[in-house]
């Protein structure tokens, strides 16, 4: 291999920025690949230029291997980086890209094609020395050699799609009645994500953690650890925050986990970035899994720790070039954390959220603090991909310091238009037992007491600013109208086009009604009788009467969004996002979301709106279970 100019990107979202922004830095030209649904994506503005590939759907665009190398021999790229998800692990892709003179930035086909099943990798393992957990990984898949093997493993058991990943096509199990429909619902979700129904079958370790280690080798035969990560926060078997190093890791047992995890790639010929992960037992035996044949999502912690750019590593490597370190050459520095933030409703089992970011903001980065996201304000979360807003990933001397520093980056998060994890992440690492790391793969399960409370009451300020930040972007918008008729040589513009409450003879009221969002149905209006005193420089005085109580309020329009509100002497700093009948109220580091009663809206009757069949989030009916004219009881699956 030699060294190449032109770089095209087969992904999308913050991997496709990531792998922009070390190109730039290399010297490389970066093209990237869009989908209908993309044009105006992150990935496509970050990159040099951008090539259409198709619909939205993924089986349209991006897991079109052949648009992908037709449109990186059009541009005269001379290597292709298939990112994570999608085409990453798919060694018929990586065969296309060699055999069209194009260089996968990746693994040898064979390597991806050896891992690339569960139940064969296993084998590998087993002939290379790698302790696996107990289980069946068999090519019989008739449901009753599957039944009898999950039988005599012992439940729990967890059914796992052999070409898997993801959290996708998994399901426990923890009784022999449930097997069956455990396993249709793995074969259907499997045939669905990887085209493939095939599963294995292994022992549920209970209180385990899952640790893996990332491996990077070259095409001289240089392979080294770079050392551990702890991924055991999780829901669905999906991560959601990562950590390195492991809390609680001996030198020794880094050591031997970080041979086997060599020794497994060697045992495919391995090239590249790659991740072997493992289970964990509350003892600290640890049991081979699988390895994923690409970059981590997490591999960002590992690059704060290390201070190694794994992506350009990853290039270098895929130019023929040898691994810029050797084993002895690399240490650990620190402690880094990494928070997954999704578009989802943590309190609606975590379901994806689709819509418009009408607010976004991030804290600020700097050499602590890492911020990988492929969205922007006004960007829009379809359906189509995964539902991953950004990564928050932060370093410190200790862990201590590093989860204080994650609780100040959550805290300064703010996302409107969508639902989000946010606050559910607070609310994880701020949690004594994950500080104290006294966690494994249940913890989220266990702790959904704590980690998913009912929706608190919104305060009586959020209410306040609320109403504050209504009658101020209406004078505001009165005061620019004002202006452009100063402007256009028009009169100043008269009393009665002010919303002042101004009235002849005296100074009226108004009054403005907010229900909390999210809370229950029946959730209580709350009125303010809001009355403007007076207009000072800067910034204007109001009395405002909330249940019995009587607040003088001044409120400073820091821009169109922020607010600088003075209640009874007490100063607030607040950002008000105003979509549709939704405020967001973003108040001391938490957000609410009221609803704004509109006295002259017209309200559908709840009895008729109740006919209606909604479903809980978007997808796909596979299959109807109920024909017209069936008789039902409550409980009967309708459809799938």
């Amino acid at each position: 291999m030699s060294a190449f100019k032109k770089l095209l990107i087969a992904n999308r979202g913050e991997i496709a920025c990531r792998v922009a922004r070390t190109a730039r830095r290399m010297g490389l030209q970066s093209v990237a690949v869009y989908s209908d649904a993309d044009a105006q994506a992150e990935h496509v503005r970050a990159c040099d230029s951008a090539v259409h590939i198709g619909a939205s759907p993924p089986k349209d665009s991006y897991l079109r291997g052949d648009k992908i190398v037709e449109a990186a021999l059009r541009v005269g790229a001379a290597a292709i980086h298939p990112g994570y998800g999608f085409l990453s692990e798919n060694a018929s892709f990586a065969e296309r890209c060699a055999e069209s003179g194009l260089v996968f930035v990746g693994p040898p086909a064979a390597a991806i094609r050896a891992m690339g099943s569960k139940s064969a990798a296993k084998a590998l393992m087993h002939a290379a020395g790698v302790p696996l957990t107990p289980g069946y990984y068999g090519d019989d898949q008739d449901v009753t050699t599957l039944q009898a093997a999950a039988d005599a493993i012992g439940y729990p058991v967890l059914i796992k799609a052999s070409a898997g990943g993801g959290g996708k096509g998994m399901r426990r199990v923890d009784r022999a009645d449930d097997f069956q429909a455990a396993l249709s619902a793995c074969q259907r979700e499997a045939a669905s994500s990887f085209g493939d129904d095939r599963v294995l079958i292994e022992k549920y370790l209970l209180r385990a953690r899952h640790i893996e280690i990332q491996v990077f080798a070259d095409t001289q035969g240089h392979c080294v650890s770079l050392f551990e990560r702890d991924c055991s926060i999780q829901r669905r078997h999906q991560k959601v925050i990562e950590e390195a190093p492991a809390p609680g890791m001996t030198t020794a047992r880094r050591q031997q986990m970080s041979a086997a995890a060599v020794a497994a790639a060697r045992a495919v010929n391995y090239v590249g970035a790659g991740t072997v992960e493992f289970i964990v037992d509350s003892a600290g035996v640890f049991y081979f899994m699988e390895m994923n044949t690409r970059l981590q999502v997490e591999h960002a912690v590992t690059e704060m720790i290390t201070g190694i750019d794994l992506v350009e590593w990853q290039l270098r490597v895929a130019m023929g070039e040898p691994l810029p370190l050797r084993q002895e050459q690399i240490a650990i520095n620190g402690h880094a954390v990494e928070a997954r933030l999704y578009a989802e409703d943590p309190a609606n089992g975590f379901l994806p959220s689709t819509g418009t970011f009408r607010h976004l903001l991030f804290p600020a980065q700097s050499s602590q603090v890492r911020v990988d996201a492929g969205v922007r304000q006004g960007d829009i979360i379809t359906p189509y991909y995964d539902p991953m807003i950004a990564k928050l990933i932060v370093w410190g001397a200790s862990r201590e310091r590093a989860l204080s520093a994650m609780q100040d980056a959550l805290a300064q998060t703010q996302l409107a238009g969508v639902a989000s994890n946010v606050e559910f992440l607070l609310r994880v690492v701020s949690h004594q037992k994950f500080r104290d790391a006294q966690f494994d793969t249940g913890f989220i399960d266990r702790e959904q007491a704590e980690l998913l409370p009912k929706a608190a009451d919104a305060p009586q300020a959020a209410y306040l600013v609320a109403a504050l930040a209504a009658v101020e972007a209406e004078q505001a918008a009165v005061d620019a109208a004002c202006e452009r008729g100063a402007a256009a040589g028009a009169p100043w513009a008269d009393p009665w086009a002010q919303r002042r409450s101004w009235r002849l003879n005296a100074e009226a009221h108004r009054t403005l009604a907010f229900a909390q969002a999210g809370t229950k149905e029946d959730a209580p209006v709350r009125e303010i009788l809001l009355q403007f005193a007076a207009a000072l420089p800067g910034r204007r005085c109001y009395s405002l009467q909330l249940a019995h109580h009587r607040f003088a309020a001044t409120c400073e329009r820091v821009s169109s969004t922020q607010f600088r509100v003075s209640l009874d002497g007490v100063l607030h700093r607040a950002t008000v996002i105003v979509d549709g009948p939704k405020h967001v109220v973003f108040l001391n580091d938490h957000r609410y979301v009221l609803n704004f009663i509109d006295p002259l809206a017209f309200v559908v009757s709840a009895q008729i709106a109740q006919r209606a069949v909604r479903a809980p989030m978007p997808g796909r009916v596979i299959a109807l279970l109920a024909l017209p004219g069936s008789r039902v009881s409550a409980g009967t699956p309708l459809l799938i």
